[in-house]
Order: structure tokens, then C-alpha cells, then sequence
């Protein structure tokens, strides 16, 4: 199989449709508490970078919700409601009323898709960051294209013809990567090669093993070039894969 294909699931987000809501399909294993996305491959963004603050920028605080209980353990899910120490010393997510291990659910207002935000601040204050894990999309909205690539130290974004930084669209079975030669960046190479192929218009996410990557796209992609944080645009991507 090569692209995923919707049939009659509109597995993305639109929010100027009339609709509020959105579609996603979950996978279970009864008798093993096992829930988990059974499309959208859950992404963690551990990393700070003017991309990842652009993205989170954007997001919106929520109540939590099932989705959003996807991304933690059962045992980290209550914190999804207690509060941070910046708003509650008192809170069971605080540490000595300084220290903080507390979740932030959010949502993603341009995909409908949760986010959790894990804070981790030393006592001393010496570390205080912040970690996301949510759900990346298995496409674009429809007549959404690709214009542009960013590579971000490991984590892998597209610049839309909205001109919305997303998550590139990938499948919960596959991984993404560069640097070396393996299934990363082969899966990588394979949907850029989909990607230069439509013009930047076919966005639904490969399955593993699908597509045909070009040998140039390959190199490229197992290269330490294409480890490094750049912004490739399509016109870029149509002169690596010599076309």
C-alpha cells in the first residue's frame, strides 16, 4: 500500500468548517487498558527552537479530555488536573512550593489535536523546561499543499500554502529521521519523493514501506546534511531529487 486513503473519514481538522469537532480513530487491546491513536502517530517535542515556540505559541489551554489522555500513563493522568506551581504552590504537581512536575493538556486550534505539555522545574531552579507530546496529522486539509520543509533538530515541520507551520503528515507506523542510513530516512525521502511528484499537493502520509523514494532524495536524507536545522522550500526539493 502506499498513501493513506480517507474513504469516507475526514481524519484532519478544518476549523473554518461549520463543524466543531474532529474525527479520530482510536485503537484498543480489551483485557490490557491498551488505548492508543490508531492513525496519528503520537510526536514528542523535547527540543526549544523558534519553531517549536511559533507552534506552541498557538496553542490553546483546554480541559482534558479522552484524547488527551492518550499521551500520558495512567499513572501520570491525574496530573492532568492538578495545577502548576506558578499558579498553585500548594499543588500535588509541586515540589517544595518551587519545584514543578505538572501536565498542561492543550489543543492545537488549527488540527483539533491534543497536546500535553510536561513541566519539570528543579527546586533550585536550575532546569525549568518544558517537553510536548501530542498527535501529529496523517495530512493537510483538503486543497492545503506543502511549500516549504523544515528540519528542526529531529523533529520535522512543514510551512503549508496557509502559511501554517504543521507537524509534516506522517503514519502512526512510521518514523521519521535523517542522518544514516535506516527506515527513517527512507520513510523521509519517500514522502518528500511524494511531495515533489504532486507539486507539493499529495499530503496523506505513507504507509511503512510505501512509496519510491529516488536515489538523489535517499542520499540526501541518510546524509549530515539533512540532519542540520534548514528550510527547504520545493523548488529546493525538486533540484535535490534532480528533477
Amino acid at each position: 500500500m502506499s498513501s493513506y486513503t480517507r474513504h469516507d473519514l475526514k481524519a484532519t481538522y478544518d476549523p473554518e468548517s461549520t463543524r466543531s469537532w474532529a474525527n479520530f480513530v482510536l485503537y484498543t487491546e480489551p483485557g490490557s487498558d491498551v488505548v492508543t491513536s490508531g492513525l496519528h502517530p503520537e510526536t514528542r517535542i523535547e527540543h526549544t527552537s523558534p519553531y517549536v515556540q511559533e507552534w506552541a505559541d498557538r496553542l490553546h489551554r483546554s480541559t482534558p479530555n479522552a484524547l488527551h489522555a492518550l499521551l500520558v500513563t495512567n499513572l501520570e493522568l491525574p496530573r492532568l488536573f492538578d495545577p502548576c506551581v506558578d499558579e498553585n504552590t500548594a499543588s500535588p504537581a509541586a515540589v517544595s512550593e518551587s519545584g514543578c512536575v505538572c501536565r498542561r493538556s492543550f489543543t492545537d486550534p488549527q488540527f483539533g489535536t491534543p497536546v500535553v505539555a510536561e513541566h519539570h522545574r528543579t527546586v533550585s531552579g536550575s532546569t525549568d523546561r518544558w517537553a510536548y507530546q501530542t498527535l501529529a496529522p496523517v495530512s493537510l486539509r483538503d486543497g492545503e499543499s506543502v511549500t516549504t520543509l523544515v528540519i528542526d533538530r529531529g523533529t520535522f515541520w512543514t510551512r503549508t500554502s496557509r502559511n501554517v507551520l504543521a507537524l509534516l503528515p506522517r503514519h502512526r507506523a512510521n518514523e521519521y529521521n535523517a542522518g544514516y542510513s535506516g527506515g527513517g530516512p527512507r520513510a523521509l525521502a519517500a514522502y518528500l519523493q511524494q511531495l515533489v511528484e504532486s507539486d507539493g499537493k499529495d499530503t496523506a502520509a505513507l504507509h511503512p514501506g510505501g512509496g519510491n523514494p529516488g536515489e538523489r532524495l535517499l542520499e540526501f536524507t541518510a546524509s549530515n546534511a539533512a540532519a542540520r536545522t534548514q528550510e527547504l522550500t520545493l523548488d529546493q526539493l525538486r533540484t535535490i531529487a534532480g528533477t
